[in-house]
């Protein structure tokens, strides 16, 4: 089993900041891409933005410029900082991790969700 916890999420003015992070554990031998997906009410979830354990990033339009995702590979760590936060950024932020945790086993996890939440 692969677990993950986030935290950070919260309430904020819109132009402020938020940072999520993102810590996998359980059986794991080694884990390729990191990301982060939000779900807004009445909306498909959608890709935020991703990270693969050399450092390859890939961000969503929407967010570009203003979101910076990263990771702490000795942690099994991904992170995400939001900057410039717009009330449409609001949404419920999850994790999701792939990976491989021995016996020709592979996982994709997700986590429980962060609620984001821009006022105007």
């Amino acid at each position: 089993q692969v677990q993950l916890v986030e935290s950070g999420g919260g309430l904020v003015q819109a132009g402020g900041s938020l940072r999520l992070s993102c810590a996998a554990s359980g059986n794991i031998v080694s884990i390729n891409v990191m990301g982060w997906y939000r779900q807004a009410p009445g909306k498909q979830r959608e890709l935020v933005a991703s990270i693969t354990h050399g450092g390859r990033t890939i961000y969503a339009d929407s967010i570009q410029g203003r979101f910076t995702i990263s990771r702490d590979n000795a942690k099994n760590t991904v992170y995400l900082q939001m900057n410039s936060l717009k009330p449409e950024d609001t949404a419920v932020y999850y994790c999701n991790t792939d990976g491989y945790r021995g016996s020709y086993q592979w996982f994709s996890s997700w986590g429980q969700g962060t609620q984001v939440t821009v006022s105007s």
